[in-house]
Parts: structure tokens; sequence; C-alpha cells
């Protein structure tokens, strides 16, 4: 394995030139860079990461912080996972993935141990029990995800409300009047995750003012749940025109139920989805507004690369809510 000392005597300079070349502490001629770095290719030279992070205080790591768990949050919170990783290596930063249960521990070790140079907060809930440990630690963060208290903290996520607006205003502007709503399961709601409690209230309210009958229902909390729990949704309300589903695995149990209940889309229902598929995730067969984890990643790591690169300056923290754009695939009538 090549040294730092072999790319030295390659390029023709001192060590210190090539470490300088490397990590842009200190200008170095643009004849000696090219050299260095002719010399780094030619030879297949890596830096140390640990002697380079020592060097400069830096270890060119995020950590991204998420709690995988069984309740239907988790499929669409490892959506995010995939955008922010193409967008911190761009940057040219690696990812350290946190997945443990007690996430105020987690962060207490990782940011106690320098191991990253800022983080990114998922599955963010209402009243988040990370957040104490957050504000205290000396490393800049993003969230995904709107708590209850934003103070100091830098925070992004899809504008849940006016998304509910929008899929409300849609049906209601084609003359429906009684819909079904299938929320996420009782599960999340029970543990906070605000998008939940916001998309849900939004929803009743907006049909408040437009005269609809909104019928809320849970989605299943298992996969293997769900098809019985659409088909019971069904059996309670054969009057609803229009179902609204905000939950990706009813989204996708949906067409195999539909088909066994010889529905049709959108002649006996109208269906509309709020979904979380990211880049590369094959989209719902029905119109829908994206819950854009695609775009929220990237975002979330150009924002913290700024905090980390000093680049935002003084610059308050803030919120930044995601217009909802809404997707038409004729699946309303």
């Amino acid at each position: 394995m090549a040294t730092i000392a072999d790319v030295a005597r390659a390029a023709g300079v001192s060590r210190s030139t090539v470490s300088y070349a490397l990590s842009g502490k200190r200008a170095v001629a643009p004849e000696t860079l090219s050299r260095v770095r002719r010399a780094v290719r030619d030879l297949g030279y890596t830096p140390h990461a640990g002697a380079q992070a020592l060097a400069l205080a830096r270890t060119e790591v995020i950590g991204l912080v998420l709690h995988v768990d069984h309740t239907g949050a988790a499929p669409a919170v490892t959506r995010y996972v995939a955008p922010i990783s193409s967008a911190a290596r761009r940057l040219g930063y690696d990812l350290l993935l946190v997945t443990d249960i007690d996430g105020p521990s987690a962060l207490r070790r990782i940011t106690a141990s320098g191991r990253v140079d800022g983080l990114v907060l998922l599955d963010v809930t209402q009243d988040d029990l990370r957040l104490p440990v957050l504000r205290a630690a000396e490393r800049p963060a993003v969230l995904i995800g709107l708590p209850r208290d934003v103070g100091g903290l830098d925070v992004l996520d899809l504008d849940f409300p006016a998304a509910a607006e929008v899929v409300v205003d849609h049906l209601a502007a084609l003359g429906h009047r009684r819909v079904t709503l299938v929320t996420p399961p009782r599960e999340v709601f029970a543990r906070g995750v605000g998008h939940a409690w916001r998309f849900r209230s939004a929803c009743l309210s907006r049909a408040r003012e437009w005269g609809l009958r909104v019928y809320p229902h849970f989605a299943a909390a298992r996969q293997v749940d769900t098809g019985p729990v659409l088909d019971a949704v069904f059996r309670a309300h054969p009057d609803a025109t229009a179902l609204v589903v905000h939950d990706d695995r009813s989204v996708a149990a949906l067409p195999s139920v539909l088909h066994r209940r010889a529905m049709r889309v959108p002649a006996d229902l109208s269906v509309v989805a709020l979904h979380f598929w990211g880049a590369g995730g094959t989209p719902p067969p029905y119109t829908a507004v994206d819950a854009a984890p695609a775009e929220l990643g990237r975002l979330a790591v150009r924002r913290l690369v700024s905090r980390m690169t000093a680049a935002s300056g003084d610059e308050p923290a803030g919120v930044t809510l995601v217009r909802p754009q809404l997707t038409d695939r004729a699946s309303t009538a």
C-alpha cells in the first residue's frame, strides 16, 4: 500500500507539501498540485482516515440517525436513506447509519466520540427525546420531520397540512362528498409522529370547509393484516365515492383488494394517495402527492454541509417546508 512518503518521492516534493495539497490547509502552486494528484492517482494512494481526521479536526462523515421499527413507519423512513447517501457522497462525505432503539444514548455516544462532523435525524416525533441531547451537542444537525419545539434547530419537512388541502380540494372540485381516509397505523400516532397527525387533522378541517364527510380509519400495523383491514373499511362505508390513503403498505395492497372486490378505479371509486416512494421506487398507479423523500434528503445534506463548513455564516436555524405537488394519474373522476 502506497504511503504519503511514496507520493512525495514520486511528485518530487516534501511530505508536508503532499499533506497541504490533499487537505487544502495551505495554498500549493498549481503545477505542484498537479504533480501530487498525478502521483496519488498513479500509486493508488488513499489517505489514512484516522490520521486525516486528526490533522483536519474533521472526519468527513455524516451521521444518519433513525429508529427502525415495525409499525409501518419503517418502510417510509428508509426511503430517505438512499438519496441522503447519494447526496453525501457527491459532496465527499461518507455516511454512518445509526439505528439504535435508544436514540438519545446513540446520539450521546457518536457526538462525544467525535465520529461524525454532523447529523441528519429521521423519524422525528413531536416531542422527540433526542432533541435535548442534540441541542447540547457541539455538532451541527438537520432534522427531517417537524417537532413541536423547533427552537434553534434546522428542520425540513413536507408541508403535510398543505398536502391534505391539495388532496381534499381535488376531490371536492370533482363533486365527491363522502370520502374514506386511511391513515398510518394507530401505533404511529401513539409515538407522536407529527406528519400523521398534521395530515389527518388538515384533511378533516378542509373537508368541513367544503361540506365533505370524511371517514378516518387506521391502517394495519402488520403487512399481513393490510388486505383484511382495507376490506373492512370498504364494508363499513359503501357510500364513499373516494378513498385517500396515507400509508404505503395500504397503497401497495390496494390493487389486489380492489380487484378481489370487483371495484374499478375511477369508475367505482376515486383514489388519491400520499406516499413516500423515493428515487428508484415504483410510483403507485394512483393520483398522488409525493412525500418528497428524495428532495428532502438532498436538501438536508446540502444544508448540513453548509453548516459544517460554515458556509451559512450566522444564518439562524429555521424550518423549511416543501410545497406538495399532486401528480394526476387518472385515478379520480
